[in-house]
């Protein structure tokens, strides 16, 4: 094989690889947002097609989220969004207790002035992003959103010094998204709580007065008001419904 002919293999790889990212970002991006639902039948051609991406990269797509936990393989069957229950809520909200007050009274140990600065930005640019809601319900700001919600709730934790306890916290955060937006979707009128702001700037108060118990016991009472709100509007069966056209 010529220099010209590694140099096309090496091209082909990486143009699957980059497809394959692609694939990956949108598939997990609407199963987060809640446009494709648990149980939802994963047709590699109709994947396909839907993102104009090949079968190959979106076949690695499928393999990397089915090890995430947000898309099941099942033997001769193909795959599916996972489903989801109240059950495994409860599960998901326990374990983010765990491990998130852990993580967070490491951070606070190792807390210095540059971390706590940036707590303080991090949660402005969330608080300004949460008053464009009520005003602004495109898909843009609501992803925005998650994104600056995503980033304080992991800064709180990132003095923690472990890149493993990090990462699976970062996971369980993102099944949480999944939970929060499907209920918001089966539920059209349905908005987000508006007490979070609130419970956030609790939070960021404690880490700066120094107390540690006070800051996990707030973290802890925060995730339990979110799955109390989730439990009123997740459908009877914990499954949700694909709102109607």
């Amino acid at each position: 094989m010529g220099l010209a002919d590694v140099a096309g293999a090496s091209a082909s790889i990486t143009g699957v690889r980059n497809l394959s990212e692609q694939a990956y970002d949108q598939i997990r991006r609407d199963i987060l947002q809640g446009d494709l639902f648990p149980g939802d039948k994963l047709n590699i051609e109709a994947i396909s097609d839907r993102y104009g991406i090949g079968a190959v990269p979106v076949r690695e797509a499928l393999n990397r989220l089915s090890s995430e936990g947000l898309v099941e393989r099942r033997s001769h069957r193909g795959f599916n969004v996972t489903p989801i229950s109240i059950a495994e809520l409860e599960e998901l909200v326990k374990t983010r207790i765990w491990l998130e007050t852990l993580a967070l009274t490491e951070s606070m140990k190792n807390r210095d002035d540059a971390w706590e600065e940036q707590l303080v930005v991090s949660f402005h640019r969330l608080a300004r992003t949460q008053r464009q809601l009520p005003d602004d319900s495109s898909r843009e700001t609501s992803e925005e959103w998650e994104a600056r919600h995503k980033d304080f709730h992991m800064l709180l934790l990132n003095r923690c010094g472990s890149s493993w306890l990090l990462d699976f916290c970062s996971t369980l955060m993102d099944q949480a998204v999944r939970y929060r937006n499907l209920s918001m979707n089966t539920n059209p009128n349905k908005q987000r709580r508006e007490g979070a702001a609130a419970e956030h700037s609790a939070i960021l108060d404690a880490v700066l007065d120094h107390d540690t118990p006070r800051a996990c016991a707030l973290l802890v009472e925060h995730y339990r008001v979110t799955l109390e709100s989730l439990r009123t509007v997740l459908v009877p069966d914990d499954q949700p419904q694909a709102p109607s056209a």
